[in-house]
């Protein structure tokens, strides 16, 4: 059983305008599991911003999606099918500049995958984000890590973040490639639990948020032993653990 640990900071504005954010990335498995403790959990956590992957990409996607956004006390950015599968949700303290759904180049045999992108302002921070699953198969995975940091650095934001399910734990050379270029927020600031995959028994860590080098990591990891974050609802929820960072991002 999880013991209680320190809590995030809350989320705020600070009088010079810079912004304490709470980011939370999650695979939701296309909501085939327990939606409702799925809802639970994201609430627990309070977040400013939800990086989703494996959104509903099929029959009634949106209304699928609304729904879980509308029980968590979020609305959607931007993403699901229009990005093959990852998504944006925010709070309504997010004041949204722009939004970019992204497609990436399909590899016969491979599932489509895409970025949901987004720039976001917080008071007087000005951030952007991009929700990724990047692919189980390694070299493509390897060249859309590059696709990643190109994207993240096109969205033409001085601090930005990026989070999803990497399919690649930190030894491997799609995670080191990020990690090279942005902070691992766990390895900046460890925080909770570390491991993502599987929710039963976890054993590695293949999930993660990324910022620039600016934003400063007060603290990132699975959210077990979080005030309202039950274990029974993170089996429940879906085959990932979600990961919970919080962020303060400088004033533009």
């Amino acid at each position: 059983m999880a013991t209680s640990i320190p809590l995030l900071p809350n989320s705020r504005t600070e009088p010079d305008g810079s912004a304490v954010i709470r980011v939370l990335s999650y695979n939701i498995r296309s909501m085939r599991d327990d939606t409702r403790a799925l809802a639970r959990v994201i609430t627990a956590c309070a977040p400013d911003l939800v990086l989703i992957q494996e959104a509903p990409r099929f029959f009634r996607w949106r209304k699928k999606l609304a729904r879980l956004a509308a029980a968590s006390g979020q609305v959607i950015l931007t993403g699901g099918a229009t990005a093959a599968g990852p998504a944006i949700l925010c709070n309504l303290r997010a004041t949204v500049e722009r939004t970019e759904d992204v497609l990436l180049p399909l590899t016969p045999g491979q599932h489509r995958r895409g970025f949901a992108t987004a720039v976001v302002r917080f008071g007087a921070a000005r951030l952007g984000v991009l929700s990724c699953h990047l692919s189980l198969q390694k070299d493509e995975r390897y060249e859309q890590g590059g696709m990643l940091l190109d994207r993240l650095a096109g969205l033409g934001a001085e601090h930005a973040i990026a989070g999803g399910d990497l399919n690649d734990r930190p030894t491997g050379r799609t995670f080191k490639r990020l990690a090279d270029g942005l902070q691992d927020c766990w390895t900046t600031a460890p925080w909770g639990s570390e491991f993502t995959f599987t929710p039963v028994t976890p054993f590695q860590r293949i999930d993660a948020i990324f910022a620039t080098k600016g934003i400063e990591v007060l603290g990132c990891g699975v959210p077990l032993g979080h005030p309202g974050v039950a274990e029974t609802d993170l089996v429940r929820a879906t085959d990932h653990l979600p990961v919970l960072a919080a962020l303060h991002v400088p004033a533009a």
